[in-house]
């Protein structure tokens, strides 16, 4: 069927786009227009600008049929960044497979909330760094922001991650957008060094029994390592908030991402391990998302 439909009408841009949105859509994908077009776009390597002022360009038969085998996998529920390879995040695109989390917009608060509080020189530790997108983005932004000769006395950013393969993935994220970073396997902490000034992590903070209900598209692609809060969904806040205060130094800052719901008993954790200043920011939907404070160890 693709084959004769492409023969017949398909090879123009917008009759495939038209076509792979219909197979989309039909197929009940949420977002069906926009990642047709995503995956057009990927194809083809067009903006949208050239799209409306050429409609009736034709695309390769070859290009086409790559196409249509890219939408075939998104009816099926594989992630758009899977099939693409890549997501942005703080504007930069980063590297993406199934061995890491795809970094959502939710979590660009994190870095949002710790740019206000980088300083030139600072040791910096992300734990759960996975794609790495998180240190790398603030190692990135604070390079071109630059606040108070933060290029003369630049950050030392560490991450750690239990997963080899997500840690490669840094890795490659590291070499493309031109930052030195480290990146170390370990449970958490478990082979981090040293004091730190900043603390970071994005840990799997979702309860067991609910990962079962999550959209296919996170149940069944997302590592279950980067989902899995056990029981609870508190399980590494209670590891990380605990053995922090062995690595991190008077007067430094201990950023989390956290569920909705999960800014009270976070709060209360960092309460009784020494930390102060807690606040929680909420995101755009009036939720829960990262919870910021400071180590007084005194």
């Amino acid at each position: 069927m693709t084959g004769k439909l492409m023969k017949q009408k398909t090879l123009a841009l917008q009759q495939i786009y038209r076509e792979g949105a219909a197979r989309l859509e039909k197929a009940g994908i949420a977002d069906a227009a926009q990642d047709a077009w995503l995956l057009l776009s990927h194809t083809a390597g067009i903006s949208k600008a050239f799209y409306y002022g050429h409609p009736e360009k034709e695309l390769s038969e070859e290009d086409a049929e790559r196409y249509f085998a890219y939408i075939a996998r998104r009816s099926l529920r594989v992630p758009l960044q899977h099939i693409t390879g890549e997501q942005e995040f703080m504007g930069y695109s980063f590297l993406v497979n199934e061995h890491v989390l795809i970094p959502r917009q939710d979590t660009e608060i994190l870095v949002e909330e710790a740019l206000k509080l980088l300083k030139p020189g600072m040791r910096i530790l992300d734990l759960c760094t996975g794609s790495g997108c998180i240190l790398l983005s603030l190692l990135k932004k604070a390079g071109e922001l630059k606040p108070g000769g933060m290029q003369s006395e630049p950050c030392q950013g560490i991450g750690t991650d239990i997963s080899k393969k997500a840690l490669a993935v840094a890795v490659k994220n590291a070499e493309r957008l031109g930052i030195h970073a480290e990146f170390i396997q370990g449970d958490l902490f478990e082979r981090a060094e040293g004091s730190f000034d900043m603390i970071l992590s994005n840990p799997p903070y979702i309860p067991t029994e609910v990962i079962k209900g999550l959209q296919d598209e996170v149940r069944l692609y997302d590592p279950y390592i980067a989902l899995d809060g056990k029981e609870d969904g508190l399980y590494f806040y209670r590891k990380i908030i605990r053995n922090s205060i062995n690595y991190i130094k008077n007067n430094s800052y201990l950023l989390l991402e956290i569920g909705c719901g999960q800014g009270e008993a976070v709060t209360a954790l960092l309460r009784n391990a020494g930390y102060e200043d807690i606040r929680v920011k909420k995101d755009l939907a009036g939720l829960d998302r990262v919870v910021i404070s400071r180590y007084n160890g005194n």
